[in-house]
């Protein structure tokens, strides 16, 4: 049996690994089927590209996985197109959180014989010795499929409960050399960097989230850090990048895992995506002591009504406090706001923009975007409720067609009261950004030129 997994180009000039397409090749290799990556995303192919190459080289399988949102979207649909050419159409299989809540519609879309839906780890061996010996699909927990014009949702597959029993992913089928070299918060010019699952899951249930998957299933820190000595040595991997939803899942979790960091001296820089309310003093010393460089939180509001109508389980005092432990240990905060949530205002939005403005330590461009109610999230089902969206195709083809353009209402400003408060407030963070940019170049000039920095390397943007 031969498999190609398809990785898409996002125009990027560097791209992310693809995690989930990496532990996937690992089991399907596990189980005796030979894996073959196609990397749109590192030559840039025209996706045209994809049909003659299919034309040229015989598979059995292929397979897609794209995330909710307008580009990935469209993608797919791109993606398919080519698929569905090629006279050697192998069996399409589609995944993903962009799939998975809306399968009938996707399927219907795309053509695909499949949607994974949930992790895929399980569900693709099973799916694959099912169709190699041309048994029922009916069988197969975890997907849907089409069948003609008919498509059948079948029962879920349970969550995986020992994430350790997966094999790691099969770093050795991915350009590692070309991956390594993505720039993280932080990270030097000489830094190799590494993508990371430390767990997987959240313990929370934001209403604008679609990764709903039930509870937190942490992996042993031992096993984590395997993985990285593995990367050290295979890649020489300087930075880990966790990209798990939450690796700040309790406290305990957190210290535990970072005094097992110490204890294997790891020598390594790592970012993570963090809960304010966990941001403790103690906590996130030992964080910085373990090699944490940044922690990417989830603020989204600055104030406590919309926090509650978010479901967020945050409050604006729990905020500033975890962001002012977070400065004071040293650690860079990612500091993500999304406006236009149910009871928001103008007032609301001008909350946002002043803590950025006060807490800007220069470490990234931050700006604020509309919160965006993705299929499969609480919100996205509040809007239909509401009469504000009809289905998945109303919001794929008339209402969510950028990710800095609003695709649902929830104030009470007009669209255009919408969009003119908040360019103002991004008008306002960029002008900060920028003038926080020329007085570090003019710094440098002087430095340079005053006190003859020998060091100086050119005025340099990166």
């Amino acid at each position: 049996m031969r498999f190609l997994l398809v990785v898409y180009d996002n125009k990027s000039y560097i791209h992310d690994i693809p995690l989930g397409l990496a532990y996937i090749a690992a089991v399907l290799r596990n189980n005796g089927v030979d894996v073959e990556i196609y990397n749109q995303d590192l030559h840039h192919y025209p996706d045209e590209h994809l049909t003659e190459y299919l034309d040229n080289n015989k598979f059995d399988f292929v397979g897609v996985s794209v995330i909710g949102g307008y580009y990935q979207y469209r993608k797919l649909l791109a993606l398919s197109d080519a698929i569905n050419k090629s006279k050697n159409r192998p069996f399409c299989i589609i995944g993903g959180h962009g799939p998975a809540p809306e399968p009938e519609y996707f399927l219907k879309k795309t053509q695909a014989d499949v949607a994974v839906l949930g992790e895929g780890e399980e569900i693709v061996v099973n799916l694959v010795n099912a169709v190699s010996q041309k048994s029922s699909l009916s069988h197969v927990k975890g997907i849907a499929y089409r069948d003609g014009n008919d498509v059948f949702v079948n029962e879920r597959e349970p969550l995986i409960k020992d994430i350790d029993t997966i094999s790691l992913p099969a770093y050795d089928l991915f350009p590692m050399e070309y991956y390594r070299l993505l720039p993280m918060p932080n990270s030097s010019k000489t830094d190799f960097t590494a993508r990371m699952l430390s767990g997987r899951g959240c313990t929370f249930k934001c209403n604008f989230c679609y990764r709903m998957d039930e509870g937190f299933r942490p992996r042993r820190n031992e096993a984590i850090i395997d993985e990285i000595k593995f990367l050290q040595k295979e890649y020489n991997i300087t930075y880990i990048s966790f990209s798990d939803e939450l690796l700040m899942s309790s406290i305990d979790r957190v210290e535990s895992l970072c005094k097992d960091f110490l204890k294997a001296q790891l020598k390594i820089k790592w970012n993570c995506n963090g809960r304010l309310n966990y941001a403790r003093a103690d906590v996130l010393k030992l964080m910085k002591e373990s090699g944490c460089v940044f922690i990417n939180y989830g603020i989204e509001a600055m104030d406590d009504q919309i926090l509650k109508n978010m479901n967020k389980a945050l409050t604006t005092k729990q905020i500033v406090k975890g962001i002012e432990a977070t400065l004071a240990a040293g650690i860079s905060p990612g500091y993500n706001i999304i406006y236009g949530n149910i009871g928001e205002n103008r007032e609301t939005l001008n909350k946002g923009v002043e803590f950025l403005l006060k807490y800007d330590d220069g470490a990234q461009l931050r700006t604020i975007r509309p919160v965006t109610p993705y299929p499969g999230s609480p919100l996205y089902y509040h809007a239909i409720e509401k009469g504000l969206l009809k289905d998945c195709e109303d919001f794929y083809e008339n209402k969510h067609l950028n990710s800095d353009l609003m695709a649902i209402n929830f104030t009470e400003l007009t669209d255009d009261e919408f969009y003119e408060a908040l360019s103002e407030a991004n008008e306002r963070l960029l002008e900060n950004y920028f003038k926080n940019k020329s007085l570090s170049f003019k710094e440098q000039t002087r430095k340079l030129y005053l006190e003859r920095d020998a060091s100086f390397r050119g005025f340099r943007q990166s």
